[in-house]
């Protein structure tokens, strides 16, 4: 005669409906005293239900989503020892896959007999169980919760070191590290692109099954700048702050200057951008810093070389402009019209797009009312510079025409917080909306 074990939820401290979020088990599978059946979580805590016996299980009375209390029966199981009739169990264990045992020495084997269920002193035969549904694992909620949190399915981690073969955090730790290095083995051009994270590639697509393609190659110029903001994207937390400023005043004063007898260089917008952002870096010297390789100091420059992102048919470069604290909008307007036709005939060197201290890249020529640049590490900051346009300003009495320059600074949020852009960019706008502060 077949004796069977019915198990039921414990008290859970007068906890209701408790959603079953894993089921551990399944009708035919051997288990073992203690070992965990299914991971219960309320809206404060996960836990995990052990067997109160080993044996054979007969049926499982839940699936994953019902919800449970005190009391719940989860589980039927047949006594270990025991045969479990065949008509109670289901027709599709019936394909079920064989266990596959972990083998041990010769010497060490147990006897073919099963052990009682009180004998406790003789080592456990670790096994992992296979099946539809994949390995089951032995691990606490405070561990399944750990695995859910660094994004691991706590099926795959099949090594468990702690008692019993249950699986430890150093064992979640550890898994996560041959992913790791797993994906940055098989996945190289990709992993060094990111700064090796470890993401997974995009799977490839064959477009030409939809129809007619055509391939064509990057530029070096664009596969290196890919790769490094690719970098940047996955190491920096980077946070935008939008505003706009009146040039008005500023754009008068260029057309003036421009206009004068004798003036051959034409001063554009960008070369006033250039000097008020070093004045505001003067002022808010952590703009002007690096953050050191281990993240422990900053490195705060003495010097205001900005880098200005220029479009090129191969692809966007930044050549440096140096030492613009030091020059005149007429001496930077030569050398900004130099370096500007060096990059589009492709003949920057190296040398010439080192050391910047903070970017500039400017749509303005182009259109756009806002949009978000990546910092070009190793700075902290870049500023963005959209099209100006007139717009009505409310003056206090009346609205009235003013030209509006949109600005958009891109700022590493481990250097700098919230309250610090917001202010470096007010003192900016302040700049570019009476140049006269720049002669203070």
């Amino acid at each position: 005669m077949t004796s069977s074990i019915e198990i039921k939820v414990p008290d859970i401290g007068g906890i209701a409906d408790v959603e079953i979020i894993e089921l551990l088990i399944k009708a035919g599978d051997t288990i073992e005293l203690e070992q965990s059946l299914a991971v219960m979580e309320s809206d404060k805590a996960s836990m995990d239900l052990p067997s109160p016996a080993a044996g054979l299980v007969q049926t499982v009375h839940v699936k994953v989503g019902d919800k449970v209390s005190e009391g719940t029966l989860i589980a039927t199981l047949a006594a270990a020892g025991q045969a479990v009739p065949a008509a109670t169990a289901p027709a599709e264990t019936v394909a079920e896959q064989p266990k596959v045992v972990v083998p041990e020495p010769e010497s060490e084997k147990p006897a073919v007999q099963a052990a009682p269920v009180a004998q406790t002193v003789s080592p456990p035969v670790v096994e992992v169980e296979s099946s539809a549904e994949g390995i089951i694992a032995h691990a606490s909620p405070a561990i399944r919760r750990y695995a859910r949190e660094l994004g691991v399915d706590i099926n795959t981690v099949n090594v468990g070191s702690g008692r019993k073969g249950r699986i430890t955090k150093e064992d979640v730790k550890n898994h996560v590290k041959q992913i790791v290095a797993t994906a940055q083995t098989q996945t190289a051009p990709v992993a060094n692109a990111g700064g090796g994270s470890g993401i997974q590639p995009i799977p490839a697509v064959d477009f030409s099954k939809f129809g007619a393609v055509e391939e064509i190659a990057l530029s070096k110029i664009k596969r290196l700048t890919g790769q490094h903001l690719s970098r940047v994207w996955l190491n920096l937390p980077m946070v935008t702050y939008h505003d706009e400023v009146d040039i008005t005043e500023m754009e008068a004063f260029r057309v003036a200057l421009n206009g004068e007898k004798g003036n051959e260089v034409k001063l554009t917008g960008l070369l006033f951008i250039m000097k008020a952002l070093v004045a505001t870096m003067q002022k808010f010297p952590t703009f002007n810093s690096s953050l050191s390789p281990n993240g422990d100091s900053l490195i705060l420059k003495k010097f205001f070389h900005i880098g200005i992102a220029v479009d090129t048919p191969n692809g966007l470069v930044v050549p440096v402009i140096r030492d613009v604290d030091k020059k005149g909008l007429q001496e930077l307007a030569v050398e900004l019209g130099e370096k500007s036709a060096k990059a589009r005939k492709g003949e920057l060197t190296p040398a010439d797009m080192q050391g910047g201290c903070m970017t500039i890249s400017s749509l303005g020529g182009i259109g756009g009312t806002a949009f978000t640049p990546i910092v070009n590490a190793p700075e902290v900051a870049i500023l963005g510079v959209t099209r100006s346009a007139m717009k009505p300003v409310w003056d206090g009495n009346a609205f009235i025409p003013r030209l509006m320059l949109p600005l958009d600074l891109t700022y590493d949020h481990r250097v700098i917080d919230g309250a610090e852009g917001a202010r470096f960019m007010a003192t900016l706008c302040a700049y570019l909306n009476d140049v006269r502060r720049l002669l203070l």
